[in-house]
């Protein structure tokens, strides 16, 4: 403790005016004077560990201040006498109730404090304040600790004593030994005097010297030959092929373990202190603060690996002796502030965009990135790189054990290190998963010119991207005739866009390859947005559209508040991947309109908000016996799944209060891993059937509580909740602004949900069914147009405006007629579930109090259609995402069709529900899917294929076109359950994964064909033209994104057949050479792909990846991380990942490459007779460029 401070006075007074504020306690208290008669009224302030008094409760200077650290508390007697202070009244019977304590404290000369009040309660809280401030738990510790400390230090001390002592011990042994061996060494002389000198002058025999010395010869020459076959026998052998591989597994652990501390080195020296610096000038673009949030305890890990490298390069100089096991004993407890550094990597790139808001920093970070060190990366690829440490370390013990024999000195210290490892990572996953998020949305920020505010917004979640082509020419919602087939529109048209949850980004792609946003209609705010599938018939213009665009095309109707609506036509390039972004975009478009419903209509009927709703249920983020949660949010802002029993996912999967896109996508992607599609289908039908059921049992007493709790007395016939509900505010999850124009846009009977309903299925204009019937005792809406302009003018709009039907309160996208005399128009009136309690509450409003039944009927109406229109939004996913589960399980398609059938005939349906369920059956029964994609089984069967061309007429472009076009088909053509279960490494490996293998088989016959091309040139020159015309077409596959064509002829040139013809490499030029260096550095496997994944998250669709980077991916995550926990739960982390890769996969499968097929290359390229087998390309390579001799 402290003896004095040194006093400020202008501190002090900030402490003072603290204490006002935000002191823990605060009042006034009677204070004893000097004269010990007197007591003064002072206004007290506890602010931490200090008290201030005033004069008065108004004063803004402190009249005096105590310092409580170290001080004691305790109650005092009540001072003898009649009076005992200034105060008025000082009988004697006041004072005994009035309450006294006295603070003492521990500084010498210093006078205790008397203090008084006038409740006990007042004074004992004032007391337990003071106590709490005066540290004096934390003091008693501390000399509990010094007490230990110096008990240790007695220890220590005693300890080096019998230290010393056993040293000496030793060394007087040592002397003593070495006098025992002087005296052995002059006992053996004295007896080699003693012995009788004994003479050999006989000389031996020639003969027998010559046989003796062949002997000899002959001893030495079968020893040299057995100990030769030894060593040959060992060379050959697994231990030693295993020992030759673990050796160089260590030597690319050193050489990766100084690439990262390279990596860290620039991130520290390039931009962690740089910052630092400029956070201390005097106009800093960034503070201390945002500087460390930013990079965390980055340096902290460099200097760790620093000298974990230095242990691994004093290894290697004990080579062939690496023993690496003490090293990584020495590394598992400091790997902890990993754990920090994952947690707190989210927040960091949080920071880190905000920062970027900034100009004057954006300007600086990106003076720091031009650096030559930094080889053109970004700082958020350098604050990645420690992310990834710790799955390499996994990676690197797995193949040292593989490598390792079970009886090596150190293989059990390694097994430890990587259980230790494994088990930090499943902690680190959580933490890992939900950057990925960031760091995408950040890297297409960087991607657009113009930059892009709201991918700075954290709670975006990335969804999909890809090209699509927009219609130039549309006004007031009427299409203008263009063809398809035209170039123009092809190429000028075509976007790249790119789909969030809240967002809809059109942009343009320059020659340079920026993007930029389109200056209209660049950003869509998915709040605004109405999706429209097919064309509306209606409109004579865009009449017969879908025949002209080949049912290509999708609308996207955008009525901004502040603007005049507006709407983009855009056409996809199949009717697969439509369906795809049809899907994605209502998919994120359901979940806004979903949330905001089941927020509005609980609101409204109970008072209870769906977020507070949320977080009162404990099922939602509490861990049980049946469920784990991991700190990680999903895109509801409900914690994301762990683990969890298959009926707890199916639970989630059927809960109506959130819809979450993240794990839907996960679910329907691994499923099959857990349990079964008819299962999942079940689950879907008792949602339909038993909708009430699929609502939490306290959630249901939240909504329905209005029931008991409604009935209060009403004024003029109307409620003054019913006046309420109409203009009350958006929920949080969704508002945006405070304008009332987006305040009513998410009310309940907004116009959002009156013109498209609040979870519309079909995401196209509503037409009518004759069987949809309005509820009985209700108004019917009369839902205006997407195209309003030559409605909102009429005298009929008028008229209906003034009804005295409608609230005066609401919006005038809704108008409410009688039911009697318009019952046609009725009829064909699309009414969403959110405009029917509307209507059921609006007209209970002006006319008696509806009675308890009928309110609860309203109720249960929200809840079916809910629960309906939750069924038919997973079962349209599942459609449209994954076909193959139906085409593929004729009972799961016909009892889908049986469910849809069942909707159909529910005589309560919406007409955009009916419309939705008969999209979906009209999808579901279809036969041919309409794929007008090729397949590598037509491209092989042709027959009608000219004669192939040879090698040299064909054009290096032609050829990279067509290698893209055949990878693309063969990539194209795996299906996603292939991808589950790690079936490409089992022995029926054919048969679980028959599609995966044919892309391998076609890898390897590509590379082949690529070797044996150039094996055939028997002189110099044309082999290296052969190689420099291939290396063009593996520049050309990657300037078309083709990286998997890029990797079959790196590895055929890498081929030892290939690579050992020196002459033929001397032959080739040097652009050449470096052209074949850059696109190796690029399709590198180091760093597991490092370079390759990059150029991915960089590019746009479409792009044929690697397929064995994924596939490694896979295996690692199977292999870490099982199905099931020991509880039997389901790892649905594990699933998560597996899902994120799967997509991935997708979306580069969906997108299509726009290459016209040409049958005369493919012919060329499929030809297996030009194919050679290994072992004959080794020896024509002999053949061509013999062996030098030795």
């Amino acid at each position: 403790m402290q003896k004095s401070v040194r006093y400020n006075e202008g501190h002090a007074l900030h402490l003072a005016g603290l204490a006002r504020r935000e002191g823990t306690k605060r009042g006034f208290l009677s204070k004893r004077a000097a004269d010990a008669s007197r007591w003064h009224e002072k206004w007290f302030a506890l602010y931490q560990n200090v008290l201030f008094y005033f004069e008065g409760e108004q004063s803004g200077r402190p009249a005096g201040v105590y310092l409580l650290e170290g001080c004691s508390c305790e109650r005092a007697a009540a001072p003898p006498g009649p009076r005992a202070g200034s105060g008025p009244g000082g009988a004697r019977d006041g004072l005994d109730k009035q309450y006294y304590f006295t603070v003492l404290f521990g500084h010498e000369g210093q006078k205790p404090l008397e203090l008084r009040c006038e409740e006990e309660q007042d004074g004992k809280e004032w007391m337990e304040a003071i106590h709490q401030a005066s540290y004096a738990d934390i003091l008693t510790e501390r000399e509990v600790l010094m007490q230990k400390y110096i008990h240790l230090v007695q220890i220590v001390e005693t300890e080096k004593i019998a230290a010393n002592q056993l040293r000496h011990q030793l060394e007087d042994q040592d002397t003593e030994i070495e006098r025992l061996k002087s005296e052995i060494i002059a006992l053996n002389k004295t007896k080699e005097r003693m012995r009788p000198y004994q003479s050999h002058q006989e000389d031996e025999d020639p003969d027998i010297r010559k046989i003796k010395k062949v002997q000899s010869f002959m001893r030495g020459w079968l020893c040299r030959r057995k100990w030769k076959t030894i060593v040959q026998d060992y060379i050959c052998s697994p231990h030693a092929e295993s020992m030759r591989k673990r050796n160089q597994i260590v030597f690319a652990m050193v050489e990766a373990e100084a690439e990262y501390v390279h990596q860290l080195c620039v991130l520290v020296n390039g931009f962690l202190r740089p910052l630092r610096m400029a956070a201390s000038s005097k106009k800093p673009p960034i503070s201390h603060d945002d500087v460390s949030s930013i990079f965390l305890n980055s340096e902290t890990i460099m200097f760790l690996h620093e000298i974990f490298h230095q242990g691994l390069k004093a290894r290697i100089a004990n080579w062939p002796t690496l023993i690496l096991a003490d090293l990584f004993d020495i590394l598992l407890p400091m790997l902890n502030i990993y754990q920090e550094f994952v947690r707190n990597h989210q927040y960091s790139l949080q920071v880190l965009a905000s920062c970027k808001q900034n100009r004057d920093f954006d300007k600086l970070l990106k003076q720091y990135e031009a650096n030559p060190a930094c080889e053109g990366r970004m700082l958020e690829t350098f604050l990645t790189y420690p992310m990834f440490q710790i799955p390499r370390y996994i990676i690197t013990l797995h193949e040292l054990l593989a490598h390792t024999p079970h009886e090596h000195v150190e293989r059990k210290s390694l097994q430890f290190a990587k259980s230790k490892l494994e088990e930090l990572s499943r902690v680190m996953h959580d933490e890992v998963s939900d950057t990925e998020n960031i760091r995408k949305n950040l890297a297409i920020e960087r991607m657009i010119v113009e930059g892009c505010d709201i991918l700075l917004d954290t709670s975006q979640t990335f969804i999909r991207q890809g090209s699509l082509v927009q219609v130039p020419s549309v006004e007031r919602g009427r299409l203008s005739k263009v063809r398809l087939g035209s170039l123009s529109l092809k190429k000028e048209g075509e976007r790249q866009c790119f789909l969030f949850t809240k967002h809809f980004l059109i942009c343009t792609r320059s020659s340079g390859g920026k993007l930029h946003l389109l200056k209209t209609g660049g950003v869509l705010s998915l709040l605004d947005c109405t999706l429209i599938e097919e064309p509306d018939a209606s409109e004579d213009d865009s009449k017969g559209s879908g025949h002209m665009f080949g049912h290509l095309d999708f609308k996207i109707v955008v009525e901004p508040p502040d603007a005049a609506p507006f709407t983009v036509v855009l056409l996809a390039p199949s009717r697969q991947e439509k369906a795809a972004w049809m899907s994605d975009i209502s998919q994120c478009v359901d979940n806004i309109r979903c949330n905001g419903l089941m927020t509005i209509v609980f609101e409204e009927n109970s008072k209870v908000t769906v977020p507070h709703m949320i977080k009162s249920d404990a099922r939602l983020h509490t861990d049980a016996a049946d469920i784990c949660f991991s700190k990680t949010l999903n895109s509801c802002k409900v914690p994301q799944i762990r683990c969890a029993s298959v009926e707890r996912l199916l639970e989630r999967l059927a809960d109506l209060r959130f819809l979450s896109i993240d794990f839907l996508n996960t679910f329907l992607h691994t499923y099959r891993v857990f349990t079964s599609a008819r299962v999942v289908l079940g689950t879907l039908a008792d949602v339909y059937r038993r909708p009430l059921a699929s609502v939490p049992g306290r959630s249901l007493e939240l909504f329905f509580a209005a029931s008991q709790n409604s009935r209060e007395p009403r004024v003029d016939g109307k409620s003054p909740r019913l006046c309420r509900k109409f203009s009350s505010p958006p929920p949080p999850a969704v508002s945006r602004a405070a304008s009332p124009a987006r305040a009513r846009k998410l009310s309940l009977t907004s116009p959002l949900s009156a013109r498209m309903g609040a979870l519309d299925l079909t995401a196209s204009s509503a037409t009518g069914s004759p069987t949809a019937s309005p509820p009985p005792h209700a108004a019917v809406p009369e839902s205006a147009p997407a195209d309003r302009a030559g409605t909102e003018g009429t005298p009929a709009a008028d008229t209906t405006e003034l009804s005295p039907c409608r609230s005066p309160s609401t919006p005038r996208h809704l108008r409410y007629r009688q039911p009697g005399g318009q019952a046609a128009d009725t009829a064909l009136c699309p009414v969403s579930p959110a405009s029917a309690f509307a209507i059921a509450t609006a007209a209970a409003g002006h006319g008696s109090p509806p009675g308890d039944a009928e309110r609860t009927c309203d109720k249960e109406f929200i809840i079916r259609r809910t629960a309906t229109n939750r069924v038919l939004n997973v079962l349209r996913h599942w459609v449209s995402k994954h076909a193959q589960d139906f085409e593929l399980n004729h009972e799961l398609k016909m009892n889908a069709l049986n469910l849809l059938e069942e909707v159909l005939r529910d005589p309560d349906l919406l007409p955009q529900e009916r419309k939705a369920t008969a999209n979906i059956l009209r999808a579901l029964s279809q036969d041919d899917q309409d794929d007008i994609h090729l397949k590598l089984e037509d491209i092989v069967q042709m027959a009608d294929c000219p004669k192939a061309e040879c090698f040299e007429s064909l054009s290096a472009m032609e050829l990279a076109e067509q290698i893209t076009l055949l990878d693309h088909v063969v990539f194209r053509s795996i299906p996603y359950e292939e991808f589950l279960g790690q079936g490409w490494m089992k022995e029926d490996k054919n048969e679980r994964t028959p599609y995966i293998m044919q892309t391998s088989q076609h890898f390897n016959d590509m590379s082949n064909l690529v070797a044996s091309q150039i094996m055939n040139y028997a002189d110099v020159t044309s082999r290296a033209s052969a190689i420099e015309k291939w290396v063009a077409v593996a520049d050309i596959c990657r300037c078309l994104h083709n990286y998997n064509g890029v990797l079959e002829v790196t590895s055929a040139l890498n081929r030892s057949a290939v690579y050992r013809l020196k002459r033929t490499w001397a032959k080739v030029s040097k652009q050449t050479k470096a052209l074949m260096d850059r696109l190796q550095k690029t399709v590198s496997s180091e760093g597991r792909f490092k370079n390759l994944r990059e150029t991915l998250k960089n590019c746009n669709p479409p792009a044929v990846p690697y397929l064995g980077m994924y596939l490694a991916d896979l295996a690692f995550i199977e292999e870490g991380t099982p199905n099931f926990t020991e509880e039997g739960l389901v790892n649905f982390s594990k699933m998560r990942m597996i899902s994120h890769i799967i997509r991935e996969i997708r979306q580069f499968q969906q997108t299509a490459f726009r290459i016209d097929h040409q049958p005369k290359v493919t012919q060329y390229l499929l030809d297996k007779a030009l194919i050679i087998d290994e072992e004959t390309l080794y020896e024509l390579s002999l053949k061509i460029e013999p062996r030098l001799p030795a």
